[in-house]
């Protein structure tokens, strides 16, 4: 993604948000004055709602309803059906309904007004497709649903793209759904971010991303994935012995190091695959493999497709 510099931990949840979704950017801006509520069916999208003016409540699966308030951001990363209303138990119109159209990928970005004389809510929702294949492990531990307030936020980047986000709502400029795709690229790796910070202690790859020898590793492997890594190299890399590097490392991912490469690789050949017309032969030595056929094998593993039948799925699906 390239937009968040000299922050390893940004830079690592960076790349898995871009290995993880499929398609351009659908969002768009609301403006909601009382009564009103949204329904939001489960689907394969990883969503999110910034509150940029007023009060709202969100409901997850029939969860107790939690309040928002400006500022606030929320994420659902993995398609869960939602609700947001003005009031707890509001009844609730897909927001598909009260658009008047379908959020598909490529389509501009909408603005969706409900008069009335009530307090206006202004938020913006949007999301991306999620991709086909494996979840990444850091995604998997994830809630149904994140919500990071304003106060977690504020003096933090995730505040920052918050407040540019918001700055953007009423812009006309012609480049406005440009930058909104960027700010919000930036806006889901701060989110996840802020997550796995306050989430050391009841979530490993939290604890995994900060910790100083296998956050090092994971660095390094995101850094330079087609490098001929192998335990030796970094172990001498980390400054750490072999066997606490191994031992450190698969108690905070649930995988070795050496597996955790070559399931990261095959995840940058699968996106690859999936957007562009990259030779089996360049994935391979984008991976670190000096055979197309140990490469091809290696992915057909991972994947449980060879990479052309991978490609063809992808492509037809996309």
């Amino acid at each position: 993604m390239g937009t968040v510099v000299n922050d390893p931990v940004a830079d690592i949840v960076a790349d898995v948000v871009a290995t993880t979704r499929r398609g351009s950017l659908m969002y768009s801006r609301n403006r909601f004055h009382a009564p009103w509520g949204a329904a939001f069916p489960a689907g394969n999208l990883a969503s999110f709602h910034v509150i940029t003016t007023g009060a709202c409540w969100l409901t997850v699966d029939g969860a107790d309803p939690v309040q928002l308030t400006r500022g606030d951001v929320v994420l659902i990363p993995s398609g869960a059906a939602h609700e947001l209303a003005d009031a707890p138990e509001r009844p609730t119109r897909p927001m598909a309904e009260i658009a008047g159209r379908a959020f598909d990928d490529g389509a501009p970005p909408s603005d969706v007004v409900i008069e009335g004389a009530g307090p206006a809510t202004v938020w913006i929702c949007g999301g991306y497709r999620l991709a086909a294949g494996v979840r990444h492990p850091l995604t998997s531990v994830l809630p149904d649903v994140v919500v990071i307030t304003a106060a977690e936020a504020r003096g933090t980047g995730l505040g920052a793209a918050v407040e540019l986000i918001a700055a953007e709502v009423d812009g006309t400029d012609p480049g406005a759904p440009a930058v909104m795709a960027s700010l919000v690229d930036l806006l889901f790796v701060y989110l996840l971010r802020t997550w796995f910070a306050e989430h050391h202690d009841d979530a490993d790859w939290g604890r995994a991303l900060f910790d100083p020898t296998v956050g090092t590793a994971l660095s390094l492997f995101h850094a330079d994935p087609g490098r001929a890594w192998n335990l030796d190299t970094l172990a001498r890399a980390t400054r750490t012995p072999r066997a606490t590097l191994t031992r450190r490392f698969a108690a905070l991912t649930g995988q070795s190091p050496m597996a955790y490469l070559t399931a990261w690789r095959m995840s940058l050949a699968a996106r690859r695959l999936g957007e562009g017309d990259a030779t089996v032969r360049q994935l391979a030595h984008e991976a670190g493999y000096d055979s197309e056929f140990a490469f091809a094998r290696a992915f057909k593993r991972a994947t449980g497709s060879a990479p052309g039948q991978y490609r063809k799925l992808a492509q037809t699906t996309g």
